[in-house]
């Protein structure tokens, strides 16, 4: 069973584990630097404490260590506010559906708190587990964008909308 545990300043570790390692890095621009993983922790704390928007870290349960993290924060897109939610899991840990498990927890938060109706994902068109996670948590295709990640590096994307106004019984009727 997983958790999902608002980030703190004691998940410095973390994030630099995340953003350091070239595997977990290779969709989006390679390895980070301390000055750029520090910055990202930073922002990490903002978000939970701005109320835009919150990070977690992702803990096997009853264990309190990080496997991943996962995260959702306000985003301006096509000149409207949404979420826009991203997540990471550490390679040993991947493919035993805890990312989808999170996405699960996290969906149903923002469906009961039901500040913003879509929630989109923007992973890279080469990660092929991020967007069969999108694809399999029953977003909708919106096609490719393009975005810089980090600041300077073009990445480009899939828009992946999840519309968190429907039930999750009654999936919308386009998700590709």
């Amino acid at each position: 069973m997983i958790e999902l545990v608002p980030w703190s300043n004691d998940d410095l570790w973390a994030v630099t584990r995340f953003l350091s390692d070239p595997e977990m890095m290779k969709h989006l621009g390679g390895p980070q630097s301390r000055e750029q993983i520090v910055d990202q922790h930073e922002r990490y704390l903002v978000t939970g404490a701005s109320g835009t928007g919150q990070m977690f870290k992702i803990v096997l349960s009853p264990a309190t260590d990080a496997i991943g993290n996962i995260g959702y924060w306000d985003k301006t897109w096509r000149e409207e506010i949404v979420y826009e939610t991203g997540w990471m899991i550490l390679p040993e840990y991947q493919r035993r559906g805890y990312a989808s498990a999170a996405l699960e927890l996290l969906v149903k938060r923002l469906r009961r708190e039901h500040v913003h109706r879509f929630l989109h994902a923007f992973p890279a068109v080469t990660n092929g587990p991020s967007n069969a996670l999108c694809r399999g948590a029953g977003f909708t295709n919106l096609g490719e964008c393009e975005f810089e990640y980090p600041a300077g590096h073009p990445l480009r994307c899939s828009d992946w909308r999840l519309d968190l106004s429907l039930s999750p019984d009654h999936p919308h009727p386009h998700s590709t």
